[in-house]
């Protein structure tokens, strides 16, 4: 694989790593009801924990797009 194409494919994996970000966070705005009852089936959670659960869950996998995928990019634009 060349870079270019490595660049390509980070490229990618950032845009639709940031699109299913949006999407959760945007299910989990305007659907908070409707998701809480439908892991209320499952499992015994308050609101409270539920929104922890949700909130730091979004913040591990932006931090993951950061490292995994937009910090590489950034170096191979960088370095090339």
């Amino acid at each position: 694989m060349t870079t270019n194409e490595f660049k390509h494919f980070l490229l990618w994996c950032v845009g639709l790593n940031y699109a299913l970000l949006f999407i959760w966070s945007g299910a989990f705005i305007f659907a908070h009801d409707w998701m809480y009852r439908m892991h209320g089936r499952w499992f015994k959670l308050s609101i409270d924990t539920f929104d922890a659960i949700h909130y730091a869950g979004l913040a591990v996998y932006k931090i993951g797009i950061i490292l995994l995928n937009l910090v590489p990019l950034i170096a191979l634009y960088l370095v090339s």
